[in-house]
């Protein structure tokens, strides 16, 4: 494993500055305004769903265990980013030292990367409910799971480990660098190098490679193993309610991939940086957005559990005034 090592030298700089969205004031106060009020969203949705499962014990199961660890990750993946985002898009370009930019783009790797891990997992989750429903509790027990969240874990830390070794022990030319992106993207820093980066440029598109197709061609085949038994159900309201317990993810699990695919595996003499740059704002608010209004919407466990918090909160509220 590669360790960390920026190169601070007289020859390499030692901050960036981001490339601002627009230079017009009123723009900038609706950008601003925009990404704040997306930003909240995501934070109140994903909490609702953490409180909503950890406040009802019918939900505490290995399926809304790793629902709660998505949400959290969700909160922390745009935590990450987001904030010295928005204070960049205010006012004047904002400095951010090398050792800040290697710190984001630690963080944002892992945290993008044990997303990817963990759909995989509750793909596996699915289909041991729905392939061998006799053995799922005894083979989805608290241990394995909490296993696998730290396997996901500990895979993504060397990966990320990897890729910034890679490219903080490259020289970086000039005194401030601008950074084509609102974030410190592994690709956006690695154009800044002032030395040959195809190597780089290889160990980044592996392991993007690695984090996305791996864990894509387990989802898959778990629900290749999983439309085999629906559609041995005889039933047609049998497979409705089988497919129901899986469309939320497999929804999930196509926008999560469908826009890092676009961004991490393409060519990149097709993708321009602009183009990059608008895919990221996809899986940094979009993405983290949907996911809590797709399992609240589409999931009926879900669903009653905030009814009865609501109903409950509401009684309790009415007995207080009543007093």
């Amino acid at each position: 494993m590669l360790a960390w090592k920026p190169v601070l030298n007289q020859s390499g700089p030692t901050e960036f500055v981001f490339r601002v969205f627009t230079t017009v004031p009123e723009l900038q106060v609706l950008l601003f305004l925009l990404f704040l009020l997306l930003y909240l969203m995501i934070l109140c949705g994903n909490t609702a769903i953490i409180w909503v499962v950890c406040t009802h014990s019918s939900l505490h199961t290995p399926m809304y265990f790793f629902l709660c660890n998505l949400s959290f990750l969700e909160m922390c993946y745009t935590t990450v980013v987001v904030p010295l985002m928005l204070s960049n898009i205010w006012g004047p370009q904002k400095l951010i030292s090398l050792a800040a930019c290697g710190a984001q783009m630690f963080f944002f790797s892992t945290l993008g990367s044990i997303d990817c891990f963990l759909l995989a997992v509750m793909a596996y989750d699915r289909y041991v409910a729905i392939c061998h429903p006799l053995h799922y509790t005894l083979i989805m027990t608290h241990k394995l799971c909490v296993q696998m969240m730290v396997g996901s874990l500990a895979l993504a830390v060397i990966l990320s480990l990897m890729l910034i070794g890679s490219v903080f022990t490259l020289p970086f030319c000039g005194c401030h660098q601008e950074i084509n992106h609102f974030l410190c993207d592994v690709a956006a820093v690695l154009r800044l190098a002032c030395a040959d980066i195809h190597v780089h440029q290889g160990i980044l598109y592996l392991a993007s490679f690695f984090v996305l197709t791996v864990p894509f061609l387990l989802i898959n085949i778990s629900y290749l193993l999983i439309a085999h038994t629906i559609l041995r159900i005889r039933s047609a309201e049998g497979r409705s309610k089988v497919f129901s317990t899986c469309s939320s993810h497999l929804t999930v699990v196509l926008i999560q991939y469908g826009c890092c695919s676009l961004v991490y595996l393409r060519p990149r003499s097709s993708t321009s940086e602009d183009e990059e740059r608008k895919l990221a704002l996809v899986y940094t608010f979009i993405t983290p957005l949907l996911n809590p209004l797709i399992y609240t919407l589409r999931n009926k466990d879900i669903k009653g559990a905030l009814k009865i918090a609501i109903v409950s909160k509401s009684t309790s509220g009415n007995k207080g005034v009543g007093n």
